[in-house]
């Protein structure tokens, strides 16, 4: 197998829960714990995922999805997020 397919192959592998948190910390610098997934897999609110038997499977796709749409926009005070909520 050469080095392209094995990384294709890596990129496109679901992540276990561990391997998702630690993708999510390391990719985007959001801190994010196995334990924090589970939760909001129990309460709604997380990334979607898939279960294969008792074992959620998370997309880096979903992944970064879900971390954008948690993140604001681009602000230059405190202020101006304060004001984008109340607008």
């Amino acid at each position: 197998m050469d080095n392209k397919s094995e990384t294709t192959q890596t990129e496109t592998r679901p992540l276990r829960r561990k391997e998702a948190a630690a993708y999510i910390q390391n990719t985007h610098g959001v801190p994010c714990s196995p334990n924090t997934l589970a939760k909001l897999a129990s309460v709604g609110g997380g990334p979607a995922f898939r279960k294969a038997s008792r074992f959620p499977l998370y997309s880096r796709s979903d992944l970064d999805a879900w971390v954008q749409g948690k993140m604001s926009a681009l602000v230059r005070s405190t202020s101006e997020l304060a004001a984008s909520v109340s607008a």
